[in-house]
């Protein structure tokens, strides 16, 4: 369908379709609510709008989530008021190491100040993120509806709609498919002709499993999360952090190949009690479990390649996870999002919708650049590990993880370095940022790895419980 044939049918001339109603997708609508007269979010899952719930689409809820610094301000920016509304409902805004007791690969972090983070369930960020976007006069829900694939014009390189498994289909001048992991978007294209993305794929088979907790306030404590992170020596740790409220906690296990953390509750505790520190550990051997424990596998990272096709349709863009998606325990996918989203924002700003869809190609690229640093943070340091499958590290990849490793015993008790490196791991500044001369001197001049991987068991200034009874 070209302008002309658009502009004879308004059900499509200023209308926009955003596949998926995770992050990526709900940041996405808002921001084409700008230029577009009607969005329409298309979900697959029937959504509760009572409360937040957990849904098929997105399995990975059950675990821990983190949203570094700068995903809390470009949120903020695109729904004013909503880091508040999440902190009504139970959200927790910390200082991350600082509110922590953290067990790096090094040591423990001494009392150095990071990067803000906002912690929540994800059922909670994405009920109250869906509702801020859908307060928008321009924006439609269209629930529990399957897209099927894409409608191509008549002149063969351009999108101008969305095919479904029950219905018509729907038209659009502009489609975002932000669907996830699960995307067909590949499949889509061949199938209009396009050609398909290359994929690199790097998989540290790393393994959740999650339970929540009740666990008593307590007076004597001094730390709001606990983190025990493993090496490639000892591939076993764990994160315990509030979700939701006062005495609601989740303990997320983690573990790489043949350590990937147990399904069976009864073995929860004993994975636990094998990590590097029992401070986790002491945490939960008295608390009252809330749920059984969920496992999820899916951790691999992978980018499909779009921004290197030679042959791209007007009108059609992959955002979020259905593009590039990262290790989810490095914590950025939904910044990413955000910062995608913000991308999305420049890109059409000033933009009549009927120039959007030229756009396309331009807007693709700059979504895959956003993504970069969180794709090299998290495969360099999935390289570390021997089972890793993917592409080998090269030389330079090599010196930068020696460089790194000796940076994180630097910022376990350097504020200077420690700054530095939470604004590099919360992508507010560029890896650059650590490669400055005199950060580079500050971080040669500290010590080498313990070569123990138990070495402080316990931070210092922390008093380990009493033992008790069969303890």
């Amino acid at each position: 369908m070209s302008d002309d044939d658009m502009d004879n049918h308004p059900e499509a001339d200023d209308h926009a379709v955003v596949l998926g109603a995770g992050i990526a997708g709900l940041l996405a609508a808002r921001v084409l609510a700008d230029r577009f007269a009607r969005v329409t979010l298309v979900e697959k899952d029937e959504l509760a709008e009572a409360a937040p719930s957990f849904r098929p689409g997105i399995p990975q809820s059950r675990h821990v989530h983190v949203l570094w610094s700068r995903g809390v301000r470009l949120i903020e920016e695109l729904l004013p008021g909503v880091t508040e509304r999440l902190r009504a409902r139970g959200a927790a805004l910390l200082n991350s190491p600082r509110d922590f007791l953290w067990l790096s690969p090094a040591d423990w972090f001494d009392g150095v100040h990071g990067s803000e983070i906002l912690l929540a369930s994800r059922e909670l960020l994405d009920w109250t993120l869906r509702r801020e976007v859908l307060r928008h006069e321009r924006i439609r829900l269209r629930a529990g509806s399957q897209a099927t694939g894409l409608v191509a014009g008549p002149d063969g390189r351009s999108v101008t709609g969305v095919e479904f498994r029950d219905g018509d289909p729907l038209a659009a001048r502009f489609v975002v498919d932000a669907t996830g992991r699960t995307s067909r978007a590949p499949a889509w294209l061949a199938a209009l002709g396009f050609p398909t993305p290359e994929t690199t794929r790097y998989d540290s088979h790393l393994g959740y499993s999650s339970r929540y907790f009740e666990i008593p306030p307590d007076p004597q404590r001094r730390w709001q999360g606990l983190y025990v992170q493993g090496r490639p020596d000892l591939p076993r740790g764990a994160v315990l952090i509030p979700q939701d409220g006062e005495d609601r906690w989740l303990a997320t296990l983690i573990g790489n190949g043949e350590h990937a953390p147990p399904t069976k509750d009864e073995d929860f505790l004993e994975f636990a009690r094998s990590l590097r520190s029992p401070v986790l550990y002491d945490a939960l051997r008295d608390a009252k479990p809330l749920s059984p424990a969920t496992a999820f596998r899916s951790t691999a990272n992978e980018w499909r390649h779009y921004e290197r096709l030679d042959r791209w349709p007007a009108g059609f863009v992959v955002l979020g996870d259905a593009a590039c998606r990262f290790n989810p325990v490095y914590g950025h996918g939904m910044t990413v999002a955000a910062l995608v989203a913000d991308a999305l924002r420049e890109e059409i700003a000033g933009l009549a919708p009927r120039d959007v869809p030229a756009a396309a190609r331009r807007i693709q690229r700059r979504a895959v650049a956003e993504a970069e640093v969180a794709w090299q943070i998290a495969t360099s340091e999935d390289m570390r590990y021997p089972g890793t499958e993917g592409p080998p590290p090269d030389r330079a990849t090599k010196v930068l993880q020696g460089y790194m490793a000796r940076v994180m015993v630097g910022a376990n008790s350097d504020q200077a370095i420690a700054g530095r490196f939470f604004e590099v791991l919360s992508l507010t500044a560029p890896p650059t940022t650590l490669l400055s001369p005199g950060t580079v001197v500050r971080v040669l001049s500290k010590w080498r790895l313990p070569t123990s991987p138990t070495a402080g068991a316990y931070p210092p200034h922390h008093t380990p419980p009493a033992a008790g009874p069969g303890r």
